[in-house]
């Protein structure tokens, strides 16, 4: 690899590459060919990763959040080295005779270089709209240069479950939001699916009625310790149980047979038989789990397929600016994870 590119290279590159796409389209007497760019998302990755997995990710996100794609791939070295390609990624809607396409970049890097890619990126995003960073390794994350990388971006997305430590990845991050800067973590975007389960119980006005007689949270999880998903799901948990006049106490659980990481059962726990008593369970496996809900002694069991990255991304990409329920959220779990000392 040579030690910097230059982005007016990759720019005619992208050039000449719409024009090979216009051409083939005359060829093929399609209707033509869309442009389509609503951001710049620029994925960071490990060179060893299978970046064909990156890819089909950012190929599904591309018909609803059509973007410029930058992916850059790292690997460990202490030499100053960068190379480049550019291709397109297309497709054709239903019923549909034009292509929409979409640009797509990959840059391949060193440690050493990281200090050199904003003024190769900054060039390379779209103007005038959002760029969006999303880390998918917690080495590259913690590289002592990627905050000069990471302040091009508009929104920063990351995976704290990836991490280890929840108190130490939940501190930094909320030391981040509080400086101003937009971020994302999947780990809180995985807990959606369990905010609106807790929701739907509660749209019950007599379920309502008895919240403020909750005295205890149990969160059942996958691993040895707790999760940061734990973390935020018991501190957005006991604000929500807060507004309603209560403060109950929380604690944490392994449960066997679990994926580490994974949240497997919430409970929300009144002292007496008067009271409301609440459980939400994953049973099954894969594509096959189903959330078991249990208000005192009525049952009901619902789906609950597992997330993925596109999934994710896509949930976040659809948030416009800020998400001050996250930001809450993550302060206190941030507080949590040190108190616990997680």
């Amino acid at each position: 690899m040579s030690a910097t590119i230059q982005p007016e290279t990759i720019l005619r590159e992208l050039a000449e590459l719409w024009v090979s796409l216009g051409k083939e389209s005359d060829a093929t007497q399609s209707s033509g060919v869309l442009r389509a760019c609503a951001m710049t998302l620029v994925t960071v990755v490990e060179e060893s990763e299978d970046t064909s997995d990156v890819w089909s990710v950012m190929a599904a996100l591309m018909p609803e959040h059509p973007s410029r794609a930058i992916v850059i791939r790292f690997r460990p070295s202490a030499e100053r080295a960068l190379s480049s390609r550019v291709f397109s990624q297309c497709w054709m809607p239903f019923g549909q005779r034009r292509q929409i396409c979409c640009e797509q970049i990959e840059i391949m890097a060193s440690d050493a270089s990281l200090p050199d890619l904003p003024a190769v990126i900054l060039p390379l995003a779209v103007a005038d709209l959002p760029v969006v960073l999303w880390c998918r390794g917690a080495r590259l994350f913690n590289l002592r240069d990627f905050p000069q990388l990471d302040k091009i971006a508009n929104r920063v997305v990351v995976d704290s479950g990836a991490f280890g430590s929840p108190a130490a990845i939940l501190g930094r991050l909320d030391e981040l939001t509080r400086s101003g800067r937009i971020l994302a973590d999947l780990a809180w975007t995985r807990l959606t699916r369990w905010r609106e389960l807790v929701a739907q119980i509660f749209e019950n006005r007599s379920y309502l009625a008895r919240l403020a007689a909750v005295r205890q949270v149990r969160i059942g999880f996958g691993g040895a310790a707790p999760p940061s998903a734990a973390c935020y799901l018991a501190a957005w948990l006991l604000d929500c149980l807060e507004n309603a006049g209560t403060t109950p106490s929380v604690s944490w659980g392994p449960v066997e047979n679990a994926r580490d990481g994974e949240i497997t059962r919430v409970e929300l726990m009144a002292p007496d038989d008067g009271g409301i008593q609440v459980s939400i369970r994953l049973t099954g496996d894969g594509e096959r789990q189903c959330a078991e809900v249990r208000v005192n002694t009525l049952g009901s069991r619902t789906l609950f397929a597992p997330d993925n990255d596109y999934t994710l991304l896509r949930q976040e990409l659809s948030i416009p600016g800020r998400d001050p329920v996250f930001e809450k959220t993550l302060a206190r779990a941030a507080r949590m994870a040190s108190t616990e000392k997680l």
